[in-house]
């Protein structure tokens, strides 16, 4: 009687999307039928990053409630699960990749079957002086996270710059400002949240300012100061120096795909690899990625677009594993949904901005309202602005944004069906939506925006 060796999934990466399409494959494939191995640099397994500024603020107390599995619970999977272990090359014609012990240095080679990149992101670290200064932290993984809390436990002075203001700056405002630190923020841009119109984003700078943050627009940092210890000590742009005892760099991230690239696997315009709807490597038969390390479809612009989102992460990781394991399943894209706070206040966008349409030469019409987020009556409603883009001949939604506090940031996913479904705004005023004045004002936020570009629309006509 003969038997048949099992196939070898090999996977890079081993949070959200690694982890998820190694778990997804086993459940449709036993040992007997693919051999799993998972190769992961780090100490931790998957886990929440975007957790950590919560960690750091304080209101998750351990690192151990970002960790939605161990390692340990991988292997009891039967996933051959090879912790602070380095993939350094791939070897696409051979179908094998190359990977080091990080502990004892030696390399090995391991042929597959099917290939997993998962490597994720990595932190935008401009060249400017001073940037790898001690006390200059990056926050995109559990170690930056655990290295920006010693740091902050053991330095005697409270003042703290945060260099960007997006997503990961303005949640790191808020955890330093938690610490009880003096928070300046330090932004190139016209506003903080370029996520957001400009006009959207001054609503993001005023509450910010007014929560005790230091927000400072159009600051292009040229230099990272530091003391007599070598420590940083300040940050400096062209116009002024902001004294720092500690900097953390919210400047964004990029996709990690130097491995790819040197593999000669294709790349888009952002830097991410290509796929096609099941998430395979375009042109590869046997190689999947996903995550941060990938472009996905706007379906909305049409366009490809970077986004770094775990909830795209795990996605990506069940299509992969279904599809490596032997099942079916694709990813169609994303509408760009994303939600954020910093204290009370809550920022959600989803779809194109103005600048976005703008430059797929689509003609739209604007509007804002400002609503309340239950009853005018009900005790604690709360102020919110919702912005909404639709097509100018059509109708169609092209994107929201909102502003709020308590209750406004949610709202965001109305918007996110309806442009999924491809909905004009006229067509939004219908929707059957859930009303209680603790909940709602008869006429919900969204749909107050969505009456108002319907009156647009018709008002520019053809």
């Amino acid at each position: 009687m003969t038997t048949t060796s099992p196939e070898t999934l090999l996977v890079i990466g081993g949070d959200a999307t690694g982890m998820s399409a190694a778990s997804q494959a086993r459940r449709l494939k036993g040992p007997d039928a693919l051999k799993i191995i998972a190769f992961e640099r780090g100490h931790f397994t998957s886990y929440s990053a975007c957790g950590i500024p919560y960690w750091v603020g304080g209101e998750v107390s351990s690192v151990d409630d970002l960790i939605a599995r161990t390692p340990e619970e991988h292997r009891a999977r039967d996933i051959d699960l090879r912790m602070q272990t380095e993939v350094t090359a791939i070897d696409p014609a051979n179908h094998r990749v190359r990977s080091r012990n990080l502990k004892t240095g030696n390399d090995v080679w391991t042929a597959y079957d099917k290939l997993v990149i998962a490597t994720g992101a990595r932190p935008v670290r401009p060249p400017i002086p001073g940037i790898d200064a001690p006390g200059v932290h990056g926050v995109q993984n559990l170690e930056d996270g655990q290295s920006l809390i010693h740091t902050l436990e053991k330095t005697e002075g409270r003042r703290a710059v945060v260099v960007g203001a997006g997503y990961i700056g303005v949640e790191m405002a808020e955890a330093l400002l938690h610490r009880g630190y003096e928070v300046t923020v330090l932004n190139r841009g016209e506003q903080p949240m370029a996520t957001l119109d400009a006009d959207m984003g001054a609503l993001v700078h005023e509450a910010m300012n007014g929560m005790g943050i230091t927000t400072v627009s159009g600051a292009e940092v040229s230099k990272i100061l530091t003391g007599d210890d070598g420590r940083v000590s300040g940050v400096a742009t062209e116009d002024a120096e902001y004294p720092a005892d500690v900097v953390v760099l919210g400047i964004g991230v990029e996709p990690e795909t130097t491995l790819a690239e040197k593999a000669g696997l294709p790349l888009g315009p952002s830097g991410g690899l290509l796929t096609d709807l099941s998430m395979r490597v375009r042109g590869s038969e046997n190689i999947w990625a996903g995550g941060d390390c990938v472009e996905v479809l706007d379906l909305v612009s049409g366009q490809l677009r970077h986004i770094a989102l775990g909830t795209h992460a795990n996605k990506h990781g069940q299509v992969i594993g279904s599809n490596a394991g032997g099942g079916y399943a694709t990813f169609p894209g994303v509408v760009g949904t994303a939600v954020s706070k910093v204290c009370d206040l809550e920022i959600a966008r989803t779809g194109l901005r103005e600048k976005d349409a703008r430059a797929e030469g689509l003609q739209f019409v604007t509007v804002r309202v400002e609503s309340t987020s239950r009853a005018g009556y009900y005790p604690g409603a709360s102020l919110m602005t919702v912005k909404m883009i639709a097509e100018r001949r059509t109708g169609r939604l092209l994107g929201v944004q909102i502003v709020g506090r308590e209750g406004a940031g949610k709202r965001v996913d109305v918007a996110a069906v309806a442009l999924t479904a491809g909905m004009t705004v006229d067509q939004m005023t219908a929707l059957d939506l859930g009303y209680a004045p603790p909940f709602s004002p008869v006429w919900d936020p969204v749909l107050v925006a969505a009456r108002k570009a319907v009156a647009a629309v018709r008002q520019a006509g053809g």
